[in-house]
């Protein structure tokens, strides 16, 4: 049995972006030694946890859990859980609501500090970069891209950044993000979008906004998976 702690502890783990062989034996040893594992989707993280013979208890966390879900894993910290935060794939506060949760904790523990630890690991933004080639010293990261208020706005910001730009993008929504980058980059700006990253079909394409849309157009399998983009500076 698992002895309550003086106070909680929160471990923000980083999980496999889809090589399940990728997650670090230190996150291997917090997942199994939390009271409680907070996902984003417990079916997705299940597999992860039977893979690994983990059998911690779960629940949910996830951007449509609300005020009830922040409030549950603040409950748990405040009986002195120790609480493993993990997301679908790669390291939770990176484009999901961890990066608020923590930001809560901190304000509701800050005269009773509650322990919160980093575990890291796997990360889609790193990967890609260590694999592109591209002119990314330094960079801004946006993210996923708004559905549609301020996306063409972004996409202008995009074109007259010096830095390299980087954003997700799902594959219902790629081919109108290079469309959209075709009427704000010139030829000479390369593009690189990299999917399934450690997956069996990982891919990285890399050319002029129109030259990498053609080769997308010319094989849709392509389109499927999620995207890493990552756009040189100006």
């Amino acid at each position: 049995m698992t002895m309550k702690n003086e106070i909680g502890k929160l471990s923000v783990v980083a999980t496999p972006i889809g090589n399940l062989e990728d997650i670090t034996l230190r996150a291997l040893r917090m997942l199994k030694e939390a009271d409680v594992i907070a996902c984003e989707d417990t079916r997705v993280s299940k597999k992860l946890l039977s893979h690994y013979d983990i059998h911690a208890p779960v629940t949910s966390f996830h951007s449509n859990s609300g005020t009830k879900g922040f409030e549950k894993i603040l409950e748990l910290l405040e009986e002195g859980k120790h609480v493993a935060l993990i997301c679908d794939a790669g390291t939770p506060g990176v484009s999901d609501p961890g990066l608020e949760l923590v930001s809560r904790v901190r304000e509701k523990f800050e005269q009773n500090p509650v322990q919160i630890e980093t575990i890291p690991g796997p990360s889609a933004l790193a990967a890609a970069l260590s694999i592109a080639g591209l002119r990314a010293a330094s960079f801004t990261f946006y993210g996923f891209l708004p559905l549609k208020k301020g996306r063409e706005t972004l996409f202008k910001e995009i074109a007259a950044s010096e830095r390299a730009c980087i954003f997700y993008e799902s594959p219902h929504r790629i081919m109108k993000a290079l469309e959209s980058l075709i009427k704000v980059l010139g030829e000479e700006r390369r593009v690189g979008i990299f999917r399934e990253l450690t997956k069996i079909h990982e891919e990285s394409i890399i050319g002029s906004a129109s030259e990498v849309k053609t080769v997308l157009e010319q094989d849709p399998q392509k389109q499927r998976g999620e995207f890493v983009v990552i756009v040189e500076g100006a």
